[in-house]
């Protein structure tokens, strides 16, 4: 089995036409300023030492090492061994609140950036469980959906913010009804909803939402960030500089509170637990000690390929290739002398 680590590389590629292109008007344009400068035969007697035909041998070979060494770059690699690893875990998803909220500092550096960072540390603890993820703020979306591809799932994490979900608020009732619609049932792993949020000014009917994930057996843990006796918002401009807080209608600073009775509840009833987000503590860490509990379920196989680098296989003759370029010199030889004029290049070269 043979695949390119770094693929991106290859795209280098589209270049090399146009640096033939380059090469042959350079050699053209060259070519006709000594031709008008004055004739062929006259030329040899004023440039004696002069080759066209190296000339164009240089170029060539600096393109073709230019070949080998983007391939090089490219890092291709064999496959040496195939083996099949059952797949085997739970299923986690992840409901992380990106309203405006989050933003405020009673948890550093934010209540949304520690819970970024709690679930960063959850995904390098992960090993076979599958996770998904679920921003909301007014409404909820499936940022990325299950999957054992734990480095894409750090790159999306990264990409979610106050800006992610158009709509602001706290929908958590919806985030609960769209993370139970999305498990895969065809699985028979234990699934499981972590909460992230404030739960302030929570939307819709909550109680129909815990009923939902309770009649699927899912068990909700909630952690609640924030302070209950209120921290004003910040608000930042396009440059990510902090310009004042949030204020309503009547220019008052608005409070934002830690809804603790409603994340408990969600907690309770369906089986999970409640934790209160502090600075310093990793509460991921203690939920993910109840869930390494869990059994795990086999939910498919995968097939693993160690692969080995070849790259040297083409960085070898490119490096070569380079070093002929530049032992080449632009003087005439015999060889390129009867070469040139077989071309039409130039009169013999002595």
């Amino acid at each position: 089995m043979f695949r390119f680590a770094h693929p991106e590389y290859l795209y280098g590629l589209y270049s090399i036409p146009v640096l033939i292109l380059a090469f042959w008007y350079l050699a053209r344009r060259r070519n006709r300023m000594l031709d008008l400068f004055a004739g062929r035969k006259l030329q040899s007697i004023l440039l004696p030492a002069y080759s066209r035909g190296k000339g164009i041998l240089k170029s060539a070979i600096w393109v073709l090492a230019l070949v080998f060494l983007l391939a090089a770059a490219s890092d291709p690699q064999i496959g040496t061994r195939l083996e099949t690893v059952k797949a085997s875990g739970i299923d986690i998803y992840i409901l992380l609140d990106v309203s405006l909220s989050m933003q405020a500092q009673d948890i550093q550096p934010s209540r949304l950036e520690k819970a970024k960072l709690e679930i960063s540390n959850l995904i390098q603890r992960l090993h076979g469980d599958r996770l998904g993820l679920i921003v909301f703020a007014g409404e909820p979306f499936v940022q990325f959906p299950l999957t054992t591809d734990y480095s894409a799932a750090n790159l999306f994490l990264d990409a979610a913010g106050v800006n992610t979900v158009p709509e602001q608020g706290t929908a958590i009732a919806a985030a609960i009804n769209l993370a139970v619609k999305s498990f895969d049932y065809n699985s028979k792993s234990e699934k499981v909803i972590v909460i992230f949020t404030d739960g302030e000014d929570h939307e819709g009917d909550i109680n129909q939402a815990i009923d939902n994930a309770k009649k699927n057996n899912i068990a909700v843990y909630t952690i609640g960030l924030g302070s209950p006796d209120g921290v004003p918002i910040p608000v930042y401009n396009d440059q990510g500089q902090q310009t004042g807080f949030k204020k309503d209608s009547k220019g008052n600073i608005v409070l934002t509170k830690l809804d603790e009775s409603t994340l408990q509840e969600i907690a309770s009833e369906t089986g999970g637990r409640y934790f209160r987000g502090a600075n310093g503590r990793d509460e991921l860490d203690i939920i993910y000690t109840d869930l390494s509990k869990i059994k795990k379920t086999e939910f498919g196989e995968k097939r693993v390929t160690d692969y080995e680098d070849r790259f040297y296989y083409f960085l070898a003759p490119g490096i070569l290739l380079l070093l002929i370029e530049f032992l080449i010199s632009d003087r005439k030889s015999v060889l390129f002398g009867r070469l040139n004029k077989k071309l039409g290049l130039e009169q013999a070269e002595k």
